[in-house]
């Protein structure tokens, strides 16, 4: 549909059916504060909680491997599932770094010893069975390593110990067989101690010896018949020998670990209670049930003297329609997820000030990176998914209108291209070339590099040179005479295309190599500048007539969300995770004036309090002064020829300003112009025949696709 908005002519374009995947595992690593979650599609996601929840990473997923359990060891990330196999990853060329077997079928839970790192030194093999700090060294002498206890519960009914070395993971032992599959695990803080859930019960092994030295028996529930199991899918060992269990048939109870009798029952649901998750200090548990909400307890005191503490339920959040699976209980907010795919942070709000940034409520749906690429000159667009790619021409409208009116439309969009990937690998990156004639895209495994013919309808392979296996990101020349592909360690490949041939011509690289992957790349439109982007917050400039890095940019404490270099000025606009933008020219190698003014004078305070990153930066052809912004829920033409809004002005919406009178109007026209009509924003650009291009995808689109609830809340019941 086209719809006149000022004096653009808008391209709404729904026809990306885009689908985020289900949420099946979380976890969080309090010291770099990094929460990694993992996706029924087998991808993997990195959020920086400390920089404004800013999704700074993705491993691609791959056909097969869903991920049931994640594990932080240091900053080293394991993850465990169905298919038997613990994978390693490299979060610095996200990719899998190796996967070993468990030897014990599907493995359901996975946890490491709460003392984290171990520096074990040997000198000599230790005898059979000898026991160090960390369990036994099986390296020869002289011989200083990094050792870690990690356990997976298996389907087999064993609790399998691995020893984690400085590049692997080995096996070291198993605990006492158990009758019945093991679904949960969880430590004690002394790393003495490992609680098993099971199939009616639970039990209390030896850390040390690995045998059980407790049962637990878990009721069925009253009016369950007997034929019917329990399964007790999440446990939580605490500090004070306190096991906490969340079960099939909806209670959350608490048991007395040193004589194994019940303290506690709690029954918060009809249906499962699938997952637990403490607080640091133990004193406050979350448990997500099956019919979406979260329940959280708290170890309070009945009286004024601060004794007899009990387990009290205290708060119930509904913030999912489907099945919560996944939980971190933070010191100030409770992080869930699960089958309706939204990633929720809940706020305690006994644990932050009221009415700030840190009480609102996040949910995050859609990713912090583009999917979506456009051949500005034909009117072509390029949607990624997990395992395809498709190319649409966008459709074409006739007749004038005023602001906010639809066009009849003359031709409708076209799909022209469907191109199923190879392989069980996801797509991580991909990219259309202006002219609409190239088409790229990478897996961890390899990149396919395709030209298009006869206005997209005829699709031909192009061999890549041996030079580039895999890329972070890729991207075209203006000209389309070129592929830029970033590899490892922040280098960019540079590949010369021809009309059926595409060879090697130079690799550009910072000074110094920086080990975080390149997250955004993009070109000059003259060809003479390539800008590149990466996930420890550096942006490198490079002179495309030289072949040579041109500049880096002073480093900003937050990560880059979207970069851009303007058409004609010579300047980069960089917008990042904490909402600042910056101008910076390339020629003098300095931030412009403007940009220096925006710094001094301050972001308006709505616009630093939004919660979803700025994605994508584009510019007027019609006027060099416009800077087009976009994030999930607005567009924004910043204005550098107007003055910036004052914080306490406020931040109109253009169809509100344009409803005031003409007096108010200019009286409240400031540089940030907003437009909210637009629903989920995963793209906005402008054509080359100046009309602009606003890829949408309504939540409700996708709640719509969701299967059915376990449970759903009728009127009055």
């Amino acid at each position: 549909m086209a719809v006149r908005m000022g004096e653009l002519k808008v391209h709404r374009v729904r026809f990306f059916d885009y689908m985020p995947s289900a949420i099946r595992a979380m976890a969080f690593n309090p010291r770099t504060e990094r929460l990694a979650v993992a996706r029924e599609d087998g991808a993997l996601e990195i959020f920086n909680f400390s920089d404004h929840y800013f999704q700074e990473k993705v491993v691609p997923g791959q056909k097969g491997r869903a991920t049931d359990a994640l594990c932080w060891v240091g900053p080293r990330l394991f993850s465990a599932g169905l298919n038997g196999e613990i994978t390693e990853y490299d979060l610095d060329t996200l990719r899998p770094k190796y996967s070993v077997s468990a030897y014990g079928g599907p493995i359901w839970s996975v946890s490491s010893n709460p003392q984290g790192t171990l520096l074990a030194v040997s000198r000599e093999p230790k005898p059979q069975g000898a026991q160090t700090p960390g369990g036994p060294n099986p390296r020869g002498p002289h011989h200083a390593q990094l050792c870690f206890l990690f356990q997976v519960g298996c389907e087999d009914g064993t609790v399998k110990m691995f020893e984690i070395l400085e590049q692997r993971i080995q096996f070291q032992r198993n605990l006492d067989r158990q009758k019945g599959r093991i679904i949960s695990l969880s430590w004690h803080s002394s790393g003495a101690l490992i609680a098993a859930g099971m199939m009616d019960m639970i039990r209390i092994f030896d850390a040390n010896t690995g045998h059980a030295t407790r049962r637990l028996l878990v009721e069925r529930g009253v009016g369950a018949p007997k034929s019917r199991e329990v399964v007790v899918w999440s446990l939580v060992f605490l500090s004070d020998h306190t096991v906490v269990s969340a079960d099939s048939a909806g209670k959350v109870q608490f048991w007395d670990g040193h004589t194994g009798t019940l303290i506690r029952s709690h029954l918060v649901s009809k249906w499962d209670v699938l997952v637990l998750s403490a607080s640091q200090d133990g004193c406050s548990l979350a448990a997500g049930t099956s019919e979406g909400t979260v329940v959280q307890f708290q170890f309070l005191s009945s009286n004024v003297d601060q004794e007899n503490k009990d387990w009290v339920r205290t708060r119930t959040f509904k913030n999912h329609s489907h099945d919560v699976r996944a939980l971190v209980h933070l010191e100030s907010a409770v992080v869930s997820g699960g089958m309706d795919t939204q990633l929720v942070v809940r706020p305690l709000l006994d644990k932050v000030e009221k009415n700030t940034r840190e009480s609102a409520l996040r949910k995050m749906t859609f990713p912090h990176r583009s999917l979506v690429s456009c051949a500005k000159k034909v009117g072509m667009l390029l949607f990624q998914f997990p395992d395809h790619l498709e190319v649409w021409s966008v459709g074409e409208s006739e007749g004038q209108g005023k602001p906010g009116d639809s066009l009849p439309v003359k031709k409708n969009p076209e799909k022209l291209i469907h191109l199923k990937i190879k392989g069980d690998d996801h797509i991580c990156c991909s990219a259309l070339s202006p002219c609409g004639a190239w088409l790229a895209y990478s897996t961890v495994a390899a990149v396919r590099l395709y030209r298009l013919q006869h206005n997209g309808t005829a699709i031909a392979k192009v061999s890549i040179p041996k030079e580039l296996c895999w890329a972070h990101q890729l991207c075209f020349s203006s000209d389309s005479s070129k592929l830029f592909a970033s590899s490892a360690r922040s280098s960019i490949l540079v590949l010369g295309l021809g009309q059926l041939e595409c060879r090697y011509l130079h690799t550009l690289k910072p000074n110094l190599g920086s080990p975080q992957p390149v997250h955004l790349l993009c070109t000059s439109d003259d060809g003479r500048w390539l800008a590149a982007a990466d996930a420890g917050c550096q942006v490198h400039a490079y002179d495309l007539q030289s072949l040579k890095l041109h500049c880096t940019l002073p480093t900003h404490r937050s990560c880059p969300t979207a970069i851009a270099i303007h058409p004609t000025g010579g300047t980069l606009v960089s917008v990042h995770a904490d909402q600042q933008i910056f101008e910076y020219s390339l020629v003098q190698r300095e931030y412009t004036r403007w940009s220096r003014a925006l710094l001094k004078h301050g972001l308006h305070p709505l616009w630093a309090e939004r919660d979803t990153p700025v994605t994508h930066i584009g510019f007027s052809g019609r006027n060099a002064a416009h800077i087009l912004l976009h994030d999930l829920f607005m567009l924004c033409v910043v204005d550098q020829t107007l003055p910036f809004p004052d914080p306490k002005a406020m931040f109109y919406n253009q169809m509100t300003l344009r409803s005031l009178p003409e007096s108010q109007r200019a009286k409240h026209s400031h540089a940030f112009k907003v437009c909210k009509n637009f629903q989920h924003l995963l793209w906005v650009g402008v054509l080359d025949d100046h009309s602009l291009v606003a890829v949408e995808r309504p939540l409700l689109d996708i709640m719509s696709q969701l299967p059915a609830p376990v449970r759903q809340k009728k009127f009055a019941t």
